[in-house]
């Protein structure tokens, strides 16, 4: 697995300056915060010398109870995703990746791994809707929505940026946001490891087994 390190603070800093518009049709040419690699290869994996701290972060899930992200996932490998149910390519992709890879786990490990998919979009993406939205590619990930600066503010903390939506330039509706997916140790409860939008079933597939057991890929 090809990888590098990255220091967190970095990451935080790139996040007030970087974007990707999911979904929108704007042709400025913003590129997620998580492209991080300067040395022109394509790392999979960004292994983070300084991990992040898990956001406490309470918000309500699909069967409209709280569920609190710390709790809830403790002791868990966890990978835990900012997106919004309406984006039509990046989010449901990089979502149906992780499913697919998942599956190549053995029960008992797919029971064990925690995969959180919190709104970017908490107006349109009730717990309903997240629900549904859900159901069609993993039932098992739990879709959390919320107050939005709540929301804003977790994600900042993990050097994900992300805006309230807006309608773009065609009167479409769009979430800006960082499509970088972060897991968490199950030994420390730290975000460690950081993959951005171009991760695929593959790179998942051979990870997921060391990210349960809180190794680098």
């Amino acid at each position: 697995m090809r990888k590098t390190t990255f220091a967190a603070a970095a990451l935080l800093a790139a996040a007030s300056l970087t974007l990707s518009a999911c979904g929108s049709s704007d042709d400025s040419g913003s590129s997620p915060v998580a492209a991080v690699a300067e040395d022109g290869s394509q790392q999979a994996a960004t292994v983070l010398d300084q991990p992040f701290t898990k956001p406490d972060l309470v918000l309500t899930d699909t069967q409209g109870k709280q569920y609190d992200l710390r709790e809830e996932t403790a002791g868990h490998p966890t990978l835990l995703y900012f997106g919004y149910t309406n984006c039509p390519d990046v989010c449901p992709l990089t979502m149906s990746n992780i499913a697919v890879a998942k599956k190549q786990l053995s029960q008992a490990e797919q029971d064990e791994l925690r995969v959180v998919f919190v709104t970017t979009d908490p107006d349109r993406d009730t717990s309903a809707a997240l629900g549904a939205w859900l159901k069609g590619i993993d039932p098992q990930v739990v879709g959390l929505t919320g107050d939005f600066t709540t929301i804003q503010t977790a994600a900042r903390t993990l050097g994900i940026s992300i805006e309230a939506p807006h309608k773009d330039k065609n009167g479409k509706t769009v979430s800006t946001h960082g499509t970088q997916v972060i897991a968490f140790s199950p030994k420390t409860d730290a975000g460690y490891l950081l993959y951005g939008e171009d991760a695929t079933v593959d790179d998942y597939t051979k990870d997921l087994p060391k990210i349960l057991k809180g190794q680098n890929p």
